[in-house]
């Protein structure tokens, strides 16, 4: 139980200080960041529970006002901006990624790719452009949002090839610290 909480609040933190650094600002106001690294690695490691916990817990203490989201923002203003729907669906692409791990034991690596490229980008996507579609007014469409948040794909895409990196290396090194496999 210790361990759990220790290791839920290590990873909140952990996407707190990856959503600071290094930071693009777009003109339409969703900036890129490393956060969803960070929400990637919550699933891979922790599991589907523990993941989706720790990013509950980084989102209730941005929530409380912590400035923790991307561009140093804290409060309730972030859940009804252009990223709200990314920040409400970081818990279930985490929880996602989780499930998918704990499914597969071979080639953790790839599976770790795939599981982030489907519960960290496919999942928090479709929530993601569901909520600028909606709070944006650049976005007049559903599909027109989608062709405005393309632009995070490639990056995401490399997020993913490094949290599969970093799960792999460390499965190799300490494979009971992946809590996913558990």
């Amino acid at each position: 139980m210790e361990r759990t909480l220790t290791m839920t609040a290590l990873f909140a933190a952990l996407i707190a200080v990856l959503a600071t650094v290094p930071q693009i600002h777009l003109p339409f106001g969703v900036p890129i960041t490393m956060q969803t690294l960070g929400v990637m690695l919550c699933g891979a490691v922790l599991g589907a529970k523990r993941g989706a916990l720790a990013v509950l817990l980084y989102l209730v203490v941005g929530a409380l006002g912590l400035p923790i989201f991307a561009g140093g923002r804290g409060g309730l203003a972030p859940f009804v901006g252009p990223s709200a729907g990314f920040l409400i669906g970081y818990p279930v692409g985490a929880f996602v990624i989780g499930l998918i791990l704990a499914h597969w034991r071979a080639h953790v690596g790839a599976v770790t790719f795939a599981a982030s490229v489907t519960g960290g980008i496919g999942v928090v996507y479709v929530f993601g452009i569901t909520g600028f579609w909606l709070l944006a007014p650049s976005a007049t469409t559903w599909w027109g949002a989608a062709g405005i948040m393309a632009v995070f794909l490639p990056g995401d895409l490399v997020k993913a090839a490094l949290a599969a990196l970093i799960v792999q290396a460390l499965a190799k090194a300490r494979p009971t610290a992946l809590l996913s496999r558990g």
